[in-house]
């Protein structure tokens, strides 16, 4: 494999909630599930991304993320395990997938998100990925991706192997592709196939149909707990038997089926070879206990991404719904982040001048945790529900957003800035200097900037100070000079003038008074 397996398709966010049943309702006949505990996971192409990227193998997921809290959960969940979120813009809610369970199993599931809306466009990091991949898998889900035009010719221009999982509301698979793998309802759906013959020879006669009608190298028709039918070059189908008869929660089945298809075509197994080894895993994946177990730990352990509270103009919701009214308008989104632990007028200047660079200012927060595993124990000082409301006290921010990991690469997946912006001397040396955000800004078109800053104003300074009883409180040792940096913006050249000595200095007393 030279390049990474993408996924491309739909993303939902599921949970599964697992409870017990100990009476019915007093006012209608249907149990009680009092929950016990829930698992937060993303679903469609997602989960196929997930389970793809489990072995090790590099994945980056293009799908539609919307700009609300699922989204960012999503963003968060995905990052956590590893998987490379290329979004595009989507209109409306998240879609959400929640199933209520009881002892191992499935009570009731609640759908929620709406109709979909139709995706934004793939952006130029989007069409050269699926021009540089090893494997591409679309896991259709029917709400929209698969059907994208630009994506269509992508994954038509594409010289890597594509396998296609289909979905009876989706579009058809682009012609060419290598596999498709619809289970018998979609084959019989999507085919026509009249009822009345056995089972076998309905699988066949619906994998026939795709295979012309699609003009696809091969059609495996997946048959449950029985294994796969393939129908490729011969006549006559072959029939992939399970290797064991497995009962369990089947729900990723498929998705543990096709991504283990594409990661095999991949490493340039032929067709047949590729079904065999996905029928061998996904019974594995049901007889281990399916999804619940498959995951990995770090997927369904995650704690909640985004810490909601503290005002109206903290948490996602928030953040969502600022990114969400400038975009609509047409503006432009900066984002910024940082511990902020003890606000002093160095932030405050970056803070100015990263809002003048667009139409909102989002600041991504590091949680007390956070920031406890960045800089010790002994800190922050000043606790994440304080720092948050602070900083939404500025008039230049629009809105915070607190996050758990050590990086914000996960908020910036789903906040999806115009302008990343940091605060620093990453601009003197006047090389190359790459902020790390930036490979992830280049996935939406997005850019990376530095910002002035005031020299001598340290968090950690400040903190020393006030512990040893020297200094003042700002943590300088006299009147250090103010120093205009250049912005720092990939191949742009753009530059700010240095935030005044005057507009800090009236600033902090404003903030003061």
């Amino acid at each position: 494999m030279t390049g990474p397996v993408v996924v491309l398709g739909d993303t939902l966010l599921d949970r599964d909630v697992e409870g017990v049943v100990n009476r019915l309702c007093p006012d209608s006949p249907v149990p009680v599930l009092d929950e016990t505990t829930y698992v937060d996971r993303p679903g469609g192409a997602g989960l196929a991304a997930i389970l793809a990227a489990a072995g090790g193998t590099e994945v980056a997921l293009v799908t539609a993320v919307a700009d609300d809290a699922g989204g960012a959960r999503l963003g968060t969940l995905l990052a956590a395990a590893g998987v490379q979120l290329y979004a595009l813009p989507l209109a409306g809610a998240t879609p959400e997938k929640i199933r209520l369970r009881a002892r191992g199993r499935v009570l009731l599931r609640h759908d929620r998100g709406g109709l979909a809306g139709p995706p934004g466009e793939p952006s130029e990091a989007v069409l050269r990925l699926l021009a540089s991949a090893s494997a591409v898998l679309v896991s259709d889900y029917g709400r929209g991706v698969a059907r994208h035009p630009a994506l269509r010719a992508a994954l038509a221009a594409t010289r890597a192997p594509v396998v296609w999982d289909p979905h009876p509301r989706g579009p058809a698979a682009v012609p060419g592709v290598h596999l498709a793998t619809p289970n018998e309802f979609e084959a019989r759906e999507l085919a026509k196939v009249p009822p009345g013959a056995s089972r076998l020879v309905t699988a066949s006669r619906g994998a026939q149909a795709l295979r012309e009608r699609w003009q696809a190298g091969a059609v495996a028709v997946t048959l449950g707990g029985d294994g796969a039918l393939l129908c490729h070059a011969g006549a006559t189908p072959l029939v992939v038997p399970a290797p064991a008869s497995a009962e369990g929660d089947t729900c990723g089945a498929g998705d543990r089926f096709a991504a283990t298809a594409a990661l095999a075509l991949a490493r340039g197994a032929l067709v047949s070879e590729a079904v065999q080894e996905a029928v061998a895993e996904a019974s594995a994946y049901v007889a281990g206990g399916g999804v619940a177990t498959a995951l990995p730990a770090p997927v369904r352990t995650a704690s909640p991404v985004v810490i909601s509270g503290g005002g109206e103009r903290v948490g996602a919701a928030a953040a969502g719904a600022v990114v969400a009214e400038v975009r609509a308008a047409g503006g432009t989104v900066v984002a910024t982040g940082g511990c902020f632990d003890l606000l002093h007028a160095g932030h405050v200047a970056t803070l100015e001048a990263a809002r003048q660079l667009g139409d909102c200012l989002v600041v991504c927060l590091n949680s007390d945790a956070s920031v406890a595993g960045l800089k010790g124990p002994q800190r922050p000082v000043v606790p994440q529900g304080d720092r948050s409301r602070l900083l939404a006290a500025l008039s230049c921010v629009d809105a915070v957003m607190i996050f758990d990991e050590p990086t914000p690469h996960a908020a910036l997946s789903w906040l999806r800035p115009d302008v990343w912006v940091k605060g620093g001397d990453y601009a003197s040396g006047g090389g190359d200097e790459t902020l790390p955000e930036a490979e992830i800004l280049a996935r939406w078109g997005g850019h990376t900037v530095v910002v002035p800053y005031l020299d001598g104003r340290s968090t950690t300074d400040m903190i020393a100070a006030a512990r040893s009883g020297r200094g003042s409180a700002t943590g300088l040792d006299g009147g250090a000079a103010d120093h205009p940096r250049s912005l720092v913006a990939g191949d742009a050249d753009i530059t700010v003038a240095a935030t005044s000595r005057e507009t800090v200095t009236r600033s902090t007393a404003e903030g003061a008074a």
